[in-house]
């Protein structure tokens, strides 16, 4: 245990294309990695415009396969995260801790469960009965609300979790979430019948962080004209 809390920035990127969000991940992860001053860990949050994501598991999508997601209007980004397919866009809260977790626990396992945790707690102050599975993610019923995927090197966290707050859940249907058969996807919205935006939602995520982590959040800032990170 932790004499005093940890500290964790809150960054808020807005609506951001994902190779873009991909390059401020990663130089938040350098702070860490470099160790030239003591930078604090970081909680990066953001919506991305329609895209499909395949992490470190999937078996390669065929060109064939890509084009055809492409031409639906997206974009299609090979990761190193865990996790198969899935798809990013407005209406999804998008969470990117960049933790060291020397800092915390240094277990990815009890980290992946403290991210469905956090999440699970989320849906609760909505009114939600969330739980999880051994397919991953935060599932309601048998539809998945948040995917979870995470990549870890060195003890420092990218990636995150993605949660469906009022997406339009017809990108879905082009894919398998997640390679699952059988079952489905759902969000904050289509769960309580009403309009639940990314901005109403992101206050009730940083309190169930802020409490499972057992960290302090301050709120930072980030520069949109740093040169690091022009698309």
């Amino acid at each position: 245990m932790h004499n005093s809390k940890v500290a964790v920035e809150v960054i808020r990127l807005g609506r951001m294309s994902y190779s873009r969000a991909l390059m401020v991940q990663q130089h938040y992860v350098r702070r860490h990695l470099d160790c030239k001053d003591n930078f604090p860990n970081a909680l990066l949050l953001c919506e991305h415009p329609p895209v499909y994501t395949i992490g470190i598991r999937q078996s390669p999508y065929s060109v064939e396969e890509e084009q055809r997601l492409k031409s639906l209007g997206a974009e299609f980004f090979r990761t190193n995260r865990g996790g198969l397919i899935t798809f990013h866009g407005p209406g999804q809260l998008v969470c990117y801790p960049i933790l060291n977790l020397v800092c915390f626990r240094k277990s990815v396992r009890w980290y992946v469960c403290e991210l469905e945790k956090t999440v699970i707690n989320l849906c609760k102050k909505f009114g939600i009965k969330a739980s999880t599975s051994p397919d991953t993610g935060v599932w309601v019923r048998d539809n998945k609300i948040c995917a979870v995927g995470i990549h870890c090197g060195r003890c420092i966290t990218s990636h995150g979790l993605a949660l469906n707050c009022n997406t339009d859940l017809g990108w879905f249907k082009n894919i398998i979430p997640c390679g699952i058969i059988g079952k489905g996807v759902t969000s904050l919205s289509q769960e309580l019948g009403r309009d639940v935006s990314v901005e109403e939602t992101i206050p009730q995520l940083l309190e169930a962080f802020s409490a499972q982590f057992d960290c302090t959040l301050f709120h930072g800032e980030y520069s949109n004209n740093n040169q690091m990170f022009s698309e």
